[in-house]
């Protein structure tokens, strides 16, 4: 029987640099959402990938960014327990000749626990090969382990940077089933895709005030689920917004996510959606605990 290991990774980076794209681009499946907004991932996800003997657990983060409300000081204080008690760090950053003050803070961190770490420069498909050896440059004398150029969105550089990331793997029992590829629950996987496409549709201000939770999960004898999501706002004007005229807007989202859901769990789905306001639930704390936002170290 072959020995297996495994090996912990957290993925980190500031807001929209691809972290999410590459989480799903290593484990093959779309397990964290994507969007062209950022602070997108508002928890930790962990993927999983079996490549020969070793097991990869993958902990897609949040962007790191400076906190103004409770929900940003909660997603700040998972990026903060990610970067300790793993085997690797992969510190995920755009093809820009210097480092701004959020790697800075991330690198600094990084080297305060004294954890392995990688630089993966990603989006290497959008600049000349010479502004990517100034990247490398830049960053060279920053102590990482090894610098590996990548573009996530086109699956290059993937292989090398799970070799690299293998150096790092120990010997050990997998720690997850071989057929498992995210933690996360069904449910927890549906709401997510129905924000997802709230993001894709809805201006810039308003996908940040959202919540999404699923109310009703249940399989009926012919295998068709039935899914009841309820999408808060932080305003009226936001709800009329996200209602759209006529009910153009929900209907658009609610027709996308359904698509999504329907590929995910392989069988029809029946999506009902309702919109309700919930003011300045990002400041509340029992509300960012019944959304499932809380931790060990979050308590306030």
């Amino acid at each position: 029987m072959e020995a297996t290991k495994n090996v912990m990774i957290t993925i980190a980076g500031r807001p929209n640099v691809g972290k999410s794209t590459l989480t799903n681009a290593l484990v093959g499946e779309k397990v964290a959402i994507v969007s062209n907004k950022p602070q997108t991932t508002r928890t930790r996800i962990t993927a999983i990938l079996n490549r020969g003997p070793t097991q990869f657990i993958f902990m897609d983060t949040p962007g790191f960014h400076r906190a103004r409300t409770r929900l940003g000081e909660y997603m700040d204080s998972v990026v903060r327990e990610s970067v300790a008690g793993v085997d690797v760090i992969v510190l995920v950053v755009e093809p820009v000749a210097s480092a701004g003050p959020q790697e800075e803070e991330l690198i600094s961190r990084i080297k305060r626990n004294g954890i392995p770490a990688i630089l993966a420069i990603n989006k290497i498909d959008t600049v000349p090969k010479q502004t990517l050896l100034q990247v490398i440059s830049a960053y060279s004398a920053a102590g990482f382990d090894s610098i590996v150029p990548i573009s996530a969105k086109k699956g290059e550089g993937l292989d090398i940077l799970l070799d690299e990331l293998e150096k790092f793997a120990a010997a050990g029992h997998r720690l997850f089933p071989e057929d498992m590829i995210t933690d996360q629950p069904e449910k927890q996987i549906c709401a997510e895709l129905v924000r997802e496409k709230l993001l894709w549709c809805l201006d810039q201000e308003i996908p940040h005030g959202i919540a999404v939770e699923v109310t009703k999960f249940s399989e009926r004898d012919d295998g068709i689920i039935d899914l009841d999501v309820t999408i808060y706002c932080e305003k009226s004007s936001h709800k009329g917004i996200i209602i759209g005229k006529k009910g153009a807007m929900i209907k658009k989202v609610g027709e996308m996510a359904r698509k999504d859901i329907e590929a995910f769990m392989g069988t029809a789905v029946f999506l009902q959606t309702w919109v309700k306001v919930k003011e300045n639930w990002r400041d509340s704390a029992p509300l960012l605990r019944n959304f499932g936002f809380s931790n060990n170290n979050f308590h306030r």
